[in-house]
Formats: structure tokens, C-alpha cells, sequence
């Protein structure tokens, strides 16, 4: 008599959740998420007083969506009246979107210090995770700039780390709730900055890697005017042009990242004041993979820029005369050493 049950002693299979009820699952989790907040950070018209009715949906739309000017939670000079209103400020002074980026970087370094501590032999599963995650980067990275971008990876992937959870910070109630916390990211003040520092590495490694004759060469290339004027010239010319799009790399660093995340904070925030929690949280799946594709398009923008601008224009025209030379030599046999 056949029997269903497994034999005596054989142990158990594992019960693992299917893709859809962990999608099922991942989704009661947003709506408890927000039920909550809404509970303890309901939205309010930072026009009306305290207290006062709140209409809907103006109020609700209202409460929920936050100007560019980010807001000020420790003013270092409050003799100095600030800027207000302005969206690019220079007030030294402790924003919300500020205090938010050091609470998500202490976080993130703690938690790679705990995952790599030891660096054991064999390692357990946090450690794994680490060097899974690592070595993926890594492998991406190298796939788009070749060898060179190698050297580079470790600021590759911080960028990336870091950005990434500061656009996902805002998805997380009271982020955005509370007016001490807000995505660094949705801030035109915190991507400049992020933008200008990737821009000044860049400007390094050209400088460092190049030096100052051979990196200012790529912009003023006046040697071209040993094969005539008018090569000179064009080539002087497609210099400027590559000088002054140089200046412009921090500006669509810092807009592209700023616009994506903030705008897709308000259309996250207007969706849900007006429809019910299923949208919202459709929305917020697709808000989480686009916060990824930023992150992931500054960082290796970033790692780009730096490889381009290591590149010798020297170095590949030598690469270029040896590969014809050896050209040669395989169709009309050794070349005589004073031909080279």
C-alpha cells in the first residue's frame, strides 16, 4: 500500500515563498507602511494654521509635496537672514536633506563594516552578500571601461551605493513626512555638490595621469597644425567645443539626477493623496527600480568621464602607427630598423 508521506527520518523540504506572494507579501508591507504614517504623519496645508479644516484634495496634494528649497534644521549663521525661497542656496546652515545623506552614509558604512568585519576565509552569509555585491560592480564596471576603469571601481561603487539609498530614502516614511528628514537626492543643493566632487576627480585624474601639457593637449591641440592650417584649425576648434562641454558635465550630472527623483517624489506624492493605496503602490514598485537606474546612470557616467579623460590621444595614435607597421611586416616581410 502506497503511501503520499515521506519515509520515516527524511527530512522536510524547505516551504519557499513563490515570486507572487512575495510580491503580495512585499505589497500588504508598503500599505501597513503607509497606513501607519499616515496615521502619525497625516498631510496638512503648510498654508492653513494649525488646527484649521483641511479640504480635499488641495490640502491632501499639499501636504504631501515639498518645495526645492530644502529645509533648514540647525542655521550656522541665524545673525545672516537666509535666502528663502531660492532652490540653489549658499546659508551655511544644517538642511533636512543634509542631515538625511549623513544618517543614510553612517548607515551604509556601518553596515559594510559589520558584513566585511574579520574577513574570514570562509564567510558566512553577510560577507558573501558583500563580495557578491562587490565583485558585480566590479565585473560591470571593467565591461564598460576596459582595464583601465579597474583602478577606479572602489569610487564607482561608492557613488552608486550611496546614491542609490539615498534616492530609496525617500520611499520610506517619515522621510519626507517630517520636516527634518528628506531624500538627499530630490535637493538641487545635494546633487551639485555630489556632482562637483565627481567633477573635480575627474579633472584630477586627467591632470595626475596625463600631466598638465598632455591633458590641456585634448582641448589646445595646436599640433595639428603640423599637418596644415586647416586641419589645425578644425582640430582647435573641436577642442573648444570638448573644453566647453567639460564645464557642462557637472550641470547634467546633478539636473538628471535632481529632476528624476524630485518629480518622481511629487507624481509618488500627488498619486497617492488622490487614489487609493493599490496604485500607489504600483507606483512605488516603479519609483524603486527608476531610483536604481539613477544611481546607476551617475556612477557609471562618473566612471566613464574618468576613464576618458586618462585616455592619451598620443597613446592611441602610437597603438594606431604600431598596428599598421605590423601591418606591414606581415604582408612584405621585416622592415628595416632605419624605416622605423
Amino acid at each position: 500500500m502506497s503511501s503520499d508521506l515521506p519515509p520515516t527520518g527524511t527530512p522536510a523540504k524547505p516551504h519557499r515563498l513563490s515570486f507572487g506572494r512575495l510580491l503580495v507579501l512585499l505589497a500588504i508591507v508598503v500599505i501597513v507602511i503607509d497606513a501607519v504614517a499616515f496615521a502619525f504623519f497625516p498631510p496638512f496645508d503648510p498654508g492653513q494654521p494649525t488646527g484649521a479644516a483641511c479640504p480635499f484634495p488641495v490640502c491632501y496634494i499639499n501636504g504631501t509635496l515639498e518645495l526645492p528649497p530644502p529645509h533648514v534644521v540647525f542655521d550656522l549663521t541665524p545673525a545672516e537672514p537666509a535666502s528663502s525661497g531660492l532652490v540653489i542656496t549658499a546659508h551655511p546652515s544644517i538642511t533636512s536633506t543634509l542631515l538625511t545623506i549623513w544618517i543614510v552614509a553612517g548607515l551604509l558604512l556601518a553596515a559594510i563594516i559589520v558584513m566585511t568585519r574579520g574577513g574570514a576565509g570562509v564567510p558566512g552569509r553577510l560577507q558573501n552578500v558583500a563580495e557578491w555585491a562587490y565583485e558585480s560592480l566590479e565585473s560591470f564596471g571593467t565591461s564598460l571601461g576596459g582595464p583601465a576603469a579597474k583602478r577606479y571601481v572602489p569610487l564607482f561603487a561608492s557613488f552608486f551605493l550611496l546614491i542609490l539609498f539615498c534616492n530609496w530614502s525617500g520611499l520610506v516614511p517619515p522621510v519626507s513626512r517630517v520636516d527634518f528628514l528628506r531624500a538627499p537626492t530630490s535637493d538641487v543643493n545635494a546633487t551639485i555638490g555630489l556632482a562637483l566632487v565627481a567633477f573635480f576627480i575627474i579633472e584630477f585624474e586627467g591632470f595626475r595621469r596625463l600631466g598638465v601639457r598632455g591633458y590641456l593637449g585634448k582641448f589646445f591641440p595646436f599640433y595639428e597644425f603640423k599637418k596644415g592650417v586647416g586641419a589645425g584649425v578644425i582640430a582647435v576648434f573641436v577642442g573648444l567645443i570638448e573644453l566647453m562641454l567639460e564645464f557642462v558635465k557637472p550641470l547634467t550630472l546633478s539636473m538628471r539626477l535632481f529632476g528624476n527623483i524630485y518629480g518622481g517624489e511629487v507624481a509618488l506624492g500627488v498619486m497617492t493623496s488622490l487614489t487609493l493605496v493599490v496604485l500607489p503602490v504600483a507606483l512605488l514598485g516603479l519609483e524603486f527600480m527608476l531610483n536604481f537606474i539613477q544611481a546607476l546612470i551617475f556612477s557609471v557616467l562618473t566612471l566613464m568621464f574618468i576613464v576618458l579623460a586618462i585616455e592619451s590621444h598620443d597613446h592611441e595614435e602610437g597603438e594606431m602607427g604600431h598596428e599598421a607597421m605590423e601591418s606591414l611586416e606581415g604582408k612584405s616581410g621585416p622592415i628595416p630598423a632605419g624605416a622605423h
